[in-house]
Order: C-alpha cells, then sequence, then structure tokens
C-alpha cells in the first residue's frame, strides 16, 4: 500500500471586494481547505462560495478561526483570555457549520489561525479552551493542529480525534516550533519548500534552523494560500510526491 498525506491550505482569507491568495485553482491542487471564519478575514459571502467550492470539488472543508484581527491579519497577539478565545471559536466553528450544512455539506474539522495557532501551540490552557470550543460545538470534529504541540494534546484529552500538521512553506526551530515570521528566513519558497514537504510526507523527518534532524508524525501538509507562487509550490510539490509514489487524500473525508 502507497503512502498517503493530506495538503491544506487557508482559503477564503478575502473581505468584501478584497481577494487573497487564487481560492479556485487553490481548491484544485489541496485535499483540505482550512475557511477562514470572518475574524481574521473572511465574511459571510466568501464564506458561502468557499464552502461550495470546495464541497464541487470533494475538498474536505475545515474552519479556520483566529482572533478578532482583521487589520493585523490574526498574526498579531492579543492577549485574549482562555475564556475569550473559547467563545471566539464557538462563534467562528459555529458559524461555518451552519453554513456548510445550508450548502448541503458538512464541517469536518477545526485547525486554528495565526496567533491563535501559535499560542495553542505552545500554551496548555489556550489549548485546552480551543479544544473545548470544537467539542462544544461538535465533538466529531477532528482537531488539526501542529505535530507534537500542546494543541495535539489538548484535543486527545477532551476526546477529539486529532490529527498532525506539518508546514512546507515555513521553517522550523530545533524544539519543534514554526520560526516567527518576524525573522529572516522563516518563510521557505519553491524548490526549498517542495524538498521539505516531500521528506516530512515520505521520511516524517524535518532539517530544522541549524542543522537538527526532526521527526516528525504527520497527517497533513500545510502550503499558506496567501505565500507567493503558492499554486505554484502546491502542484510541484504533488508533482514530487507522485514521483515518489505517494498519495494525496483529505485526513478527514
Amino acid at each position: 500500500m502507497s503512502p498517503s498525506i493530506d495538503l491544506n491550505a487557508d482559503l477564503g482569507e478575502g473581505f468584501g471586494h478584497y481577494q487573497i491568495g487564487n481560492d479556485a485553482e487553490l481548491l484544485s491542487v489541496v485535499s483540505s481547505a482550512n475557511i477562514a471564519c470572518g475574524f481574521h478575514a473572511g465574511d459571510p459571502v466568501i464564506m458561502r462560495e468557499t464552502v461550495a467550492t470546495a464541497s464541487t470539488r470533494g475538498v474536505a472543508i475545515g474552519a479556520h478561526p483566529g482572533y478578532p484581527d482583521l487589520m493585523g491579519f490574526g498574526r498579531r497577539e492579543l492577549g485574549a483570555s482562555p475564556d475569550e478565545i473559547r467563545a471566539y471559536v464557538v462563534y467562528q466553528v459555529g458559524a461555518l457549520r451552519a453554513v456548510c450544512e445550508a450548502q448541503g455539506t458538512r464541517l469536518r474539522y477545526v485547525k486554528a489561525h495565526g496567533a491563535m495557532y501559535n499560542r495553542g501551540a505552545a500554551d496548555p490552557t489556550v489549548a485546552a479552551a480551543i479544544a473545548g470550543a470544537v467539542r462544544a460545538v461538535d465533538p466529531t470534529l477532528v482537531m488539526l493542529g501542529l505535530a507534537g504541540s500542546a494543541l495535539i494534546e489538548a484535543g486527545r484529552a477532551a476526546g477529539l480525534q486529532t490529527a498532525s500538521e506539518a508546514f512546507a512553506d515555513r521553517a522550523y526551530k530545533s524544539d519543534g516550533s514554526l520560526v516567527p515570521r518576524s525573522e529572516a528566513g522563516a518563510v521557505l519558497h519553491s524548490i526549498e519548500a517542495v524538498e521539505q514537504g516531500v521528506r516530512l510526507a515520505r521520511d516524517g523527518r524535518v532539517r530544522a534552523v541549524g542543522g537538527r534532524d526532526l521527526e516528525v508524525r504527520v497527517d497533513s501538509i500545510c502550503v499558506h494560500g496567501d505565500t507567493p507562487g503558492a499554486i505554484e509550490l502546491i502542484r510541484a510539490l504533488r508533482a514530487a510526491m507522485s514521483r515518489e509514489g505517494i498519495t494525496v487524500t483529505a485526513f478527514a473525508p
């Protein structure tokens, strides 16, 4: 049996007349879509359209809740309390779940966005707030989070099915966390990202900054939809995986 891996990307991250990334093309190359729920990006119309297109193309649909921070695209740490974070996640996941049901499809998983994701990956209390919110909305949802992080541990503790992700287009620190976007070299491009993605899928390993080789359990690989050349990168990654005999399929079909 050939190895398989999920490819996910962040989608629906426009707002009103503003568009970020090319969702139509991205939905032709990914197997799972993390759809913005209106706090860091997205709005009801974009949510509906992205869900409809994903459903038509057989792409698994996930909610991508973040901080209420349109100005900062959800990448600024707001210092919200765990209770506030729980409320934010319930609100956003519930909204996208309703949009899915109205479109005759189903929400499959949840992946926190940006600063909320990074904080939850490192802080067990915040991770527990996110997991508790997901379970409160729908205990059948899968929680997608950084491999080896507090998000995965909290999801399991809450009784949720979890899926571990790694990043083709982000550099890693030696402790398994991501290099902050504020630092040079945090975002990988072109051949470097393709090589990292293939190695993650094939070997479950990634080379951290400084040269340390890390073992990573991975169910899904993310390429950010707003990374320059994201579509070309994912197409090249899929082609490279095909040559390696790796099948791309959703982790939560």
